[in-house]
């Protein structure tokens, strides 16, 4: 099988690529992978696929790592999924994103994570969110944590909530300043609190605003205080 072309390897059916053996695709040569289409790609078995080293997932170019289908990315080994680029990760697509398992997710470096883009952070399901380190969402770009929905901010632990900088808690919007929980806000340090736009000042409920501890209140700023609205105070 190495000894094939690339042209004649790009030519493979699918019925072949599924009928080679873990040995004969991992005996394929860089240039060989590289040659495989998105649909030969998705046509390896998860034993074929799993059998790659990591190094062979590495060069993977993004067209063929978005060929992959979410069952093969969800077989992917954990080394195999740390092994993967920026330049891979960012063109996963929602559906593969989903289909990451929660482990692997958690196991991605801050870089890794930093190239997931807000779309895709949107995509992140309850499990796999709340599995990320306070350092992997204290790295979070303003951009990415603006792509939060509302009920992801909820869903967000204590401890991730307050591992959230200032600049990133000042970026929430209106309708995610919202989500936060009750228990959660109260728990942010007054500089945090401090650090929230007059726009999430006023979008708080009055419960959200009730439960903030003295310190939290005093320390708003003059626009804060100015922001809220009549029925907050």
């Amino acid at each position: 099988v190495n000894s094939l072309s690339t042209t004649s390897v790009a030519a493979l059916t699918a019925t072949q690529i599924k009928g080679l053996a873990d040995t004969q695709v991992t005996g394929l040569s860089t240039a060989q992978l590289g040659a495989l289409t998105a649909t030969q790609v998705a046509s390896l078995e998860t034993t074929d696929l799993q059998a790659l080293s990591t190094t062979n997932v590495a060069l993977l170019t993004t067209t063929q790592v978005k060929g992959l289908t979410a069952t093969q990315i969800g077989d992917l080994t954990a080394t195999q999924v740390q092994s993967l680029a920026d330049t891979q990760l960012a063109v996963l697509t929602n559906t593969q994103i989903k289909a990451l398992e929660t482990t692997d997710l958690a196991n991605l470096t801050t870089t890794q994570l930093g190239a997931l883009s807000a779309t895709q952070v949107a995509a992140l399901e309850t499990a796999d969110l709340q599995a990320l380190t306070t350092t992997s969402i204290a790295a979070l770009s303003t951009t990415q944590v603006g792509g939060l929905t509302a009920t992801q901010v909820g869903n967000l632990l204590d401890t991730q909530v307050t591992a959230l900088s200032t600049t990133n808690l000042a970026a929430l919007t209106a309708t995610q300043a919202k989500g936060l929980e009750v228990t959660d806000l109260a728990l942010l340090t007054t500089t945090q609190v401090n650090s929230l736009s007059t726009t999430s000042v006023a979008a708080l409920t009055a419960t959200q605003i009730k439960g903030l501890a003295d310190t939290q209140v005093t320390g708003l700023s003059t626009a804060q205080l100015g922001a809220l609205t009549a029925t907050q105070v």
